[in-house]
């Protein structure tokens, strides 16, 4: 996996290698997505994940139990129930933004982080991907979007390490310095 270094990258390659042989990415993308989801937005699925006080067992009981329920493929089962067991379940958000990521730069896509004061409907949406598009040259972008009301208006677009921050907030900021000198 290029741009992957570590244990993280190590397993999310292992993966992605199983995947690949059992034809099974598209579910296992689905699966992780879902889990990402689940891991912001449930705090007791992140103790159980991040506590030290849960044993490797408890965790990997857990874990399956949770991905079994979700209908999640057999080996996003395994490969995570693996993970507890071997005490690295701490990684799997890592190991997720990996796997996700060399998907996407397989299938020539890039995936886009917009966040803007409201929610951005379809046709706002499309036009962000047509000026990214042409901006980057490539014709697949995936958008991640999300709202922070306290930007007031414009958009904050990150693409991988790159941040493209065209928001009011950012913009007040900028003035409120710039007239602090002038004094």
């Amino acid at each position: 996996m290029s741009g992957s270094s570590g244990l993280s990258g190590r397993y999310a390659k292992a993966l992605y290698q199983l995947a690949k042989d059992n034809k099974t990415i598209s579910k296992i993308v689905k699966d992780f997505e879902g889990l990402k989801d689940l891991l912001e937005n449930n705090d007791n699925l992140k103790t159980l994940i991040y506590s030290p006080a849960v044993s490797k067992a408890n965790k990997e009981s857990s874990i399956i139990k949770i991905l079994t329920k979700a209908k999640a493929e057999k080996l996003t089962i395994n490969f995570c129930g693996t993970l507890a067991k071997n005490g690295r379940l701490i990684l799997i958000n890592e190991i997720i933004d990996v796997f996700l990521a060399e998907v996407s730069r397989i299938n020539g896509e890039i995936k886009a982080e917009v966040t803007s004061s409201f929610i951005l409907d379809q046709s706002q949406q499309d036009e962000v991907k047509v000026a990214i598009s042409k901006a980057t040259g490539i014709k697949k972008i995936v958008l991640s979007t999300s709202v922070d009301e306290s930007l007031i208006g414009g958009l904050i677009v990150k693409i991988g390490s790159k941040m493209i921050d065209n928001s009011i907030k950012t913009k007040l900021n900028r003035l409120e310095i710039a007239m602090r000198g002038v004094n």
